[in-house]
């Protein structure tokens, strides 16, 4: 095994989520990947994949993805300029993170390597 290549998450409104993902978070929204798991939308960050389908999403009991941001200050100063709530940045291990939540509640850390 070399990589993730995509995670998927369920949200409740796919018109919503893929604004949000697009938008707000700058992801690339595709039109080339597959279908049959019911309404959803395939989005790139970077060389991974985000799939979001329709549906309920589970009860959040610390599940999350993590975003690679080269500044994380920078981007988190842009996510609040635009209105989202972003938690402020804290150190873990030799890197430092922060928490946003998508509109269905679903985790995001924003992860920056210090070393």
């Amino acid at each position: 095994m070399r990589a993730i290549h995509h995670v998927a998450i369920t949200v409740r409104d796919l018109g919503e989520a893929v604004e949000f993902y697009t938008r707000v978070l700058g992801f690339g929204l595709r039109t080339d990947r597959p279908q049959g798991f019911g309404p959803g939308a395939w989005l790139d960050v970077g060389d991974q994949q985000v799939h979001l389908i329709a549906g309920t999403p589970p009860q959040a009991r610390g599940q999350h993805f993590a975003v690679l941001v080269d500044d994380l200050d920078a981007t988190v100063g842009q996510l609040r300029a635009a209105g989202t709530q972003v938690s402020d940045p804290a150190p873990v291990g030799t890197a430092r993170q922060s928490f946003l939540s998508d509109p269905s509640g679903n985790a995001i850390e924003l992860h920056e390597r210090t070393s």
